[in-house]
């Protein structure tokens, strides 16, 4: 429930800032609640649609062996986590200078009303279907049943919204950075748990080698079958008996993604000034 939680919370979080500074951008305009509620209907709709291509996806692949596509999935899902958090440091503040900037040409009269559909809709519907992949990449992991996942998604969303209100109305005083970079590290250890469980189905499938078939044994201590094995595998894929090749695969993942969201959050950059600003 908390691996669901925690990236249902960050994709809406981001998608409810957009919304927020949309909204703050273009206060006082007619329709403006009218337009951006089309682009939010429309985003959820094809996020709906991504949902159901990847639901006939999964039915049309069983037949290439479960463990290969389960593998599959999570790998995509690491390599879309690791692109995120890499591509937000860099980008982030920009994206929210140019969401501002449509906003006040919308307020100046030199844009139309539907940019702001455009704008929270495309936001929308990118967030959705990242969070609608990644949920696929959890559920193919094994660490949450339907129900967990529910709630969790449930429990991210509302608090996702709550605090892009809460932004917003100006009840909140967090600095962006500080709440991004906690939700940073928590999606860097899903995303290296996602690689372990990925590695671990290629040796079930024969695609691998396991490089070891326990490299320690903590079932004494940690089972998971137990409430907080069940939390760990699900947050950082916690097995008491991994595989060479998982405990790898981990370790890889958390150096390339970490190592590259800190170079590039630490590169300079240079603000690209857009026609109208």
């Amino acid at each position: 429930m908390l691996a669901a939680a925690i990236i249902v919370f960050r994709e809406v979080l981001e998608a409810s800032l957009i919304v927020s500074i949309v909204l703050a951008a273009a206060k006082g305009i007619a329709g403006r609640n009218t337009w951006v509620g089309v682009g939010i209907g429309a985003g959820i709709a094809g996020a709906i649609l991504v949902a159901s291509f990847a639901g006939a996806l999964a039915e049309a692949a069983q037949g290439m062996g479960q463990e290969l596509f389960n593998s599959i999935i999570l790998l995509i899902a690491v390599v879309m986590l690791g692109w995120h958090n890499i591509w937000m440091s860099s980008h982030g503040k920009d994206m929210a200078r140019e969401v501002s900037a449509v906003g006040k040409a919308v307020m100046a009269g030199s844009r139309p009303l539907y940019a702001l559909a455009v704008v929270t809709g495309v936001a929308v519907l990118r967030e959705g279907s990242e969070t609608v992949l990644f949920l696929y990449g959890i559920a193919s992991s094994g660490g949450e049943g339907l129900a967990d996942m529910v709630a969790g998604g449930l429990l991210g969303v509302a608090g996702g919204v709550a605090v892009g209100a809460g932004l917003y109305f100006g009840l909140l005083r967090i600095p962006m950075r500080h709440l991004f970079t906690v939700t940073n590290w928590m999606i860097l250890l899903v995303a290296a748990g996602m690689a372990s469980q990925a590695a671990g189905f290629l040796v079930q499938a024969d695609f691998v080698p396991a490089l070891g078939t326990a490299v320690w044994d903590t079932s004494w201590l940690l089972t998971e079958n137990s409430v907080i094995g069940k939390v760990l595998h699900a947050l950082v894929g916690y097995v008491s008996r991994p595989a060479g090749i998982q405990v790898l695969s981990f370790v890889a993942t958390l150096l390339i993604i970490g190592l590259s969201t800190f170079l590039v959050s630490r590169a300079p950059t240079t603000k690209t000034v857009t026609a109208g600003e």
